[in-house]
Protein backbone atom coordinates (compact mmCIF):
# COMPACT_ATOMS: atom_id res chain seq x y z
CA UNK A 1 0.00 0.00 0.00
CA UNK A 2 1.50 3.16 -0.74
CA UNK A 3 1.28 5.76 1.93
CA UNK A 4 -0.83 7.88 0.06
CA UNK A 5 -3.83 5.69 0.86
CA UNK A 6 -2.54 4.81 4.08
CA UNK A 7 -4.40 6.30 6.80
CA UNK A 8 -2.39 5.86 9.56
CA UNK A 9 0.78 7.47 7.46
CA UNK A 10 -1.66 10.10 7.00
CA UNK A 11 -2.76 10.74 9.93
CA UNK A 12 0.61 10.65 12.09
CA UNK A 13 1.58 13.20 8.79
CA UNK A 14 -1.15 15.68 9.09
CA UNK A 15 -0.67 15.55 13.20
CA UNK A 16 2.88 16.40 12.95
CA UNK A 17 2.53 19.48 10.50
CA UNK A 18 -0.62 20.51 12.77
CA UNK A 19 2.03 20.64 15.51
CA UNK A 20 3.64 24.18 16.68
CA UNK A 21 6.34 22.18 18.38
CA UNK A 22 8.21 18.56 18.15
CA UNK A 23 6.31 15.75 19.15
CA UNK A 24 7.20 12.13 20.90
CA UNK A 25 5.85 9.09 19.71
CA UNK A 26 3.11 9.08 22.68
CA UNK A 27 1.85 12.71 22.02
CA UNK A 28 1.88 11.68 18.62
CA UNK A 29 -0.40 8.34 19.65
CA UNK A 30 -2.90 10.65 21.96
CA UNK A 31 -3.90 12.05 18.76
CA UNK A 32 -4.03 9.01 16.24
CA UNK A 33 -4.87 6.42 18.68
CA UNK A 34 -3.03 3.36 20.48
CA UNK A 35 -4.35 1.08 17.24
CA UNK A 36 -2.19 3.30 14.84
CA UNK A 37 1.77 1.77 14.71
CA UNK A 38 3.39 5.31 15.04
CA UNK A 39 6.92 4.00 14.77
CA UNK A 40 6.22 2.45 11.66
CA UNK A 41 4.54 5.24 10.44
CA UNK A 42 7.00 7.84 11.13
CA UNK A 43 10.19 5.26 9.44
CA UNK A 44 7.47 5.44 5.83
CA UNK A 45 6.95 9.15 6.22
CA UNK A 46 10.90 9.51 7.05
CA UNK A 47 11.54 7.08 3.98
CA UNK A 48 8.84 9.64 1.57
CA UNK A 49 10.18 12.54 2.43
CA UNK A 50 14.03 11.83 1.84
CA UNK A 51 15.32 14.24 -0.61
CA UNK A 52 12.50 16.24 -1.12
CA UNK A 53 12.42 20.36 0.02
CA UNK A 54 10.48 19.48 2.89
CA UNK A 55 12.19 16.06 5.76
CA UNK A 56 11.01 14.46 8.57
CA UNK A 57 13.50 15.10 11.37
CA UNK A 58 14.42 13.04 14.64
CA UNK A 59 16.03 15.01 17.58
CA UNK A 60 16.23 13.25 20.89
CA UNK A 61 12.81 11.70 21.53
CA UNK A 62 10.92 14.02 19.20
CA UNK A 63 10.24 14.28 15.45
CA UNK A 64 8.94 17.55 13.75
CA UNK A 65 9.03 18.54 9.99
CA UNK A 66 11.28 20.70 8.52
CA UNK A 67 12.77 22.72 5.55
CA UNK A 68 15.60 20.38 4.08
CA UNK A 69 19.16 21.74 5.23
CA UNK A 70 20.53 22.26 1.63
CA UNK A 71 16.99 24.44 1.23
CA UNK A 72 17.35 26.64 4.08
CA UNK A 73 19.50 29.29 2.76
CA UNK A 74 16.41 29.98 0.38
CA UNK A 75 13.93 31.18 3.30
CA UNK A 76 16.51 33.15 4.76
CA UNK A 77 15.73 37.15 4.87
CA UNK A 78 18.65 39.45 6.46
CA UNK A 79 17.01 41.47 9.11
CA UNK A 80 17.99 45.55 8.85
CA UNK A 81 19.02 45.06 12.80
CA UNK A 82 21.48 42.91 13.49
CA UNK A 83 22.57 40.56 16.83
CA UNK A 84 26.25 41.84 18.16
CA UNK A 85 27.81 38.51 19.15
CA UNK A 86 31.10 38.85 20.34
CA UNK A 87 34.03 37.17 19.81
CA UNK A 88 34.08 35.39 23.00
CA UNK A 89 30.33 33.78 22.86
CA UNK A 90 31.42 32.57 19.07
CA UNK A 91 34.13 30.85 20.48
CA UNK A 92 31.89 29.69 23.59
CA UNK A 93 29.23 28.58 21.37
CA UNK A 94 31.67 26.24 18.90
CA UNK A 95 33.47 24.60 22.10
CA UNK A 96 30.10 24.26 24.12
CA UNK A 97 28.70 22.62 21.04
CA UNK A 98 31.47 19.79 20.39
CA UNK A 99 32.27 19.13 23.90
CA UNK A 100 28.88 19.24 25.64
CA UNK A 101 28.42 19.57 28.56
CA UNK A 102 31.08 21.17 29.53
CA UNK A 103 31.76 23.53 32.74
CA UNK A 104 32.89 27.51 32.54
CA UNK A 105 36.13 26.38 33.87
CA UNK A 106 36.48 23.77 31.21
CA UNK A 107 35.26 26.67 28.38
CA UNK A 108 38.06 28.86 29.60
CA UNK A 109 40.79 26.10 30.12
CA UNK A 110 40.34 25.88 26.19
CA UNK A 111 40.22 29.23 25.36
CA UNK A 112 43.17 29.86 27.27
CA UNK A 113 40.83 33.31 28.95
CA UNK A 114 38.77 33.61 31.67
CA UNK A 115 34.72 34.38 30.03
CA UNK A 116 32.57 36.97 31.48
CA UNK A 117 28.88 35.53 32.87
CA UNK A 118 27.38 37.89 30.27
CA UNK A 119 28.86 35.81 27.62
CA UNK A 120 27.10 32.44 28.78
CA UNK A 121 23.79 34.34 29.75
CA UNK A 122 23.51 36.04 25.52
CA UNK A 123 23.77 32.72 24.55
CA UNK A 124 21.56 31.17 26.79
CA UNK A 125 18.80 34.52 25.82
CA UNK A 126 19.67 33.64 22.10
CA UNK A 127 18.17 29.80 23.24
CA UNK A 128 21.21 28.16 21.93
CA UNK A 129 22.58 27.02 25.54
CA UNK A 130 21.37 25.69 28.65
CA UNK A 131 22.53 24.66 31.85
CA UNK A 132 22.63 21.03 31.61
CA UNK A 133 23.69 19.99 35.58
CA UNK A 134 26.09 20.05 37.95
CA UNK A 135 29.89 18.02 37.13
CA UNK A 136 30.26 15.62 39.51
CA UNK A 137 33.41 17.52 40.69
CA UNK A 138 34.70 19.06 44.33
CA UNK A 139 32.30 22.73 44.10
CA UNK A 140 29.68 20.81 41.61
CA UNK A 141 30.21 23.59 38.95
CA UNK A 142 27.42 23.80 36.57
CA UNK A 143 27.81 22.33 33.42
CA UNK A 144 26.80 23.43 29.77
CA UNK A 145 24.91 22.19 26.65
CA UNK A 146 23.29 23.46 23.25
CA UNK A 147 19.85 23.11 23.06
CA UNK A 148 17.13 22.06 20.11
CA UNK A 149 16.71 25.62 19.34
CA UNK A 150 20.55 25.87 17.89
CA UNK A 151 20.41 22.71 15.84
CA UNK A 152 17.25 24.14 14.08
CA UNK A 153 18.66 27.45 13.58
CA UNK A 154 21.91 25.94 12.28
CA UNK A 155 19.74 23.00 10.25
CA UNK A 156 21.02 20.49 12.13
CA UNK A 157 19.51 17.52 12.36
CA UNK A 158 21.54 16.43 15.52
CA UNK A 159 25.20 17.03 16.94
CA UNK A 160 26.97 14.80 14.45
CA UNK A 161 26.27 17.09 11.62
CA UNK A 162 28.36 19.58 12.79
CA UNK A 163 30.72 20.71 10.36
CA UNK A 164 34.20 19.29 11.02
CA UNK A 165 37.53 21.30 12.39
CA UNK A 166 38.51 22.22 9.31
CA UNK A 167 35.39 23.86 7.89
CA UNK A 168 35.63 25.64 11.06
CA UNK A 169 39.16 26.74 10.16
CA UNK A 170 38.47 27.76 6.93
CA UNK A 171 35.37 30.06 8.08
CA UNK A 172 37.53 32.20 10.59
CA UNK A 173 35.42 30.53 13.56
CA UNK A 174 37.53 28.76 15.75
CA UNK A 175 41.06 31.04 15.60
CA UNK A 176 42.98 31.58 18.22
CA UNK A 177 41.25 28.49 19.81
CA UNK A 178 41.60 26.12 16.95
CA UNK A 179 44.69 24.15 17.48
CA UNK A 180 43.39 23.80 21.72
CA UNK A 181 39.82 22.42 20.33
CA UNK A 182 41.82 19.94 18.61
CA UNK A 183 44.82 18.99 21.29
CA UNK A 184 41.60 18.65 24.03
CA UNK A 185 38.72 16.10 22.39
CA UNK A 186 39.11 13.85 25.02
CA UNK A 187 38.18 16.82 27.99
CA UNK A 188 37.93 16.02 31.34
CA UNK A 189 37.11 18.24 34.42
CA UNK A 190 39.40 21.01 34.94
CA UNK A 191 39.80 23.45 38.57
CA UNK A 192 39.39 27.16 37.02
CA UNK A 193 42.70 29.05 38.62
CA UNK A 194 43.73 32.67 37.36
CA UNK A 195 43.15 33.64 33.98
CA UNK A 196 44.14 37.02 31.89
CA UNK A 197 41.24 38.78 30.66
CA UNK A 198 40.76 39.60 26.88
CA UNK A 199 39.54 38.02 23.67
CA UNK A 200 35.78 40.04 23.94
CA UNK A 201 36.09 42.10 20.72
CA UNK A 202 33.02 42.16 18.98
CA UNK A 203 31.83 40.10 15.94
CA UNK A 204 29.00 42.03 13.75
CA UNK A 205 26.57 38.56 12.54
CA UNK A 206 23.21 39.07 10.83
CA UNK A 207 20.36 38.09 12.94
CA UNK A 208 18.87 35.34 10.18
CA UNK A 209 15.74 33.25 10.80
CA UNK A 210 15.28 30.43 8.58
Amino acid sequence: MMIEHDPAVRAVEATLFASDAPMTVDQIRAYVGEEVDVPDALSKLEVHYQGRGVELVKRGKTWHFQTAADLAHLLRREREESRKLSRAAVETLAIIAYHEPVSRAEIEAIRGVQISKGTLDVLMEAGWVRPAGRREVPGRPLIYATTGEFLTHFGLASRRDLPGIADLKAAGLLDPVDLALEGLQGLSAVESGDMPEGGDSELEIGDESA
